[in-house]
């Protein structure tokens, strides 16, 4: 049987790379959550993402401005 030059075996490396987070992560704790209706912008809260806040003008959920 003949070895494959991956000396790490199977399962490693899975999960080390960058580049498998989804749009809008790695943005930090600053910045700025607004409504996609009404435009309506309030201060990043750290812990809380944009999409599970209420705006406070309409109700609509709110997006994460880049």
């Amino acid at each position: 049987m003949i070895k494959p030059n991956n000396q790490f075996g199977p399962g490693r490396r899975l999960g080390k790379g960058r580049g498998r987070q989804p749009k809008g992560f790695g943005l930090g704790p600053s910045g700025t959550c607004v409504c996609p209706s009404c435009g309506k912008e309030v201060e990043h809260k750290r812990g809380i993402p944009c999409y599970k806040r209420e705006c406070p003008k309409c109700g609509t959920k709110m997006i994460r401005k880049k």
